[in-house]
């Protein structure tokens, strides 16, 4: 008898030097015991150091991928990534309308790790206000969390804010911010849950955000809560950073099947 495995959805940009994006979003979903089904939403000019052209897919085409899809494999979890324009915000909420009942994890996009914008001001607000009342958990960085709540004036008054949009969960990531150690912070319910504290890294990272997106992904795909999600994601994602190895000029690529690497 064929073994049926849990199936996350991914609406993602495509980096070519498969360090972020749907690649990214692929390796980490599969080192969850999960299949991915991937729609690209962008291409793009990028290496390890940063990303020189963006171009957006046919929205149409992005809308049929997903439709077809749907009718045919039971999607158990929805990831986003990027969304470089508005017409694919309206996409993706569409999608969204008509499969209410899925989980969405969504991975706020808005720069490169060298800060080139990936998408214009109307788009991000489009994404605020269609696709975060959907977003089952919202995994900004703090340079993201404050972009999307530009009027709040601390990262816990952020996190409030899109909790407000409509996010269920927000996980506000510390990567950005001069603290000794990483501290990553959920949110939910109006209040902070939890703080997760990380020993800091050296080095940068290319593709640490779609990691943990992803990851946070394939563990509710398999029923785990919340909660339990995205601890186990981080610990995920941090193993991944730290046995992480360099491809280019730039950053380093993270290990994501470090894991696979004794056997």
């Amino acid at each position: 008898m064929t073994q049926t495995i849990p199936t996350v959805l991914v609406f993602s940009g495509l980096d070519p030097g498969g360090g972020a994006g749907i690649q990214a979003d692929i390796e980490a979903i599969a080192s969850q015991g999960c299949h991915a089904c991937p729609i690209i939403t962008a291409l793009t000019v990028q290496d390890t150091r940063d990303v020189s052209r963006v171009v957006s897919v046919a929205p149409e085409l992005v809308l049929e991928q997903a439709r077809t899809l749907l009718a045919d494999i039971t999607i158990n979890v929805i990831k986003i990534g990027l969304v470089h324009s508005i017409e694919m915000v309206q996409v993706i909420h569409e999608i969204l309308s008509e499969h209410v009942k899925i989980p969405v994890v969504l991975d706020p996009v808005l720069a490169s790790g060298n800060a080139t914008e990936l998408n214009d001001n109307e788009t991000r607000l489009a994404l605020i206000e269609q696709l975060l009342p959907h977003t089952t958990i919202l995994t900004p960085n703090s340079h993201e969390a404050r972009r999307l709540a530009p009027d709040a004036d601390t990262l816990d008054a952020c996190a409030m804010a899109l909790l407000d949009k409509g996010c269920e969960y927000v996980l506000i990531t510390g990567t950005h911010e001069p603290s000794e150690k990483v501290c990553n912070s959920l949110f939910s319910d109006h209040r902070k849950l939890e703080t997760f504290q990380w020993p800091r890294l050296n080095g940068e990272y290319h593709g640490s955000g779609c990691t943990l997106a992803s990851s946070i992904a394939g563990l509710l795909a398999h029923g785990k809560e919340p909660m339990s999600a995205v601890h186990e994601a981080q610990e995920y994602t941090w193993q991944s950073l730290k046995q992480s190895y360099r491809t280019g000029l730039g950053q380093s690529i993270p290990n994501r099947f470090f894991w696979a690497k004794n056997k």
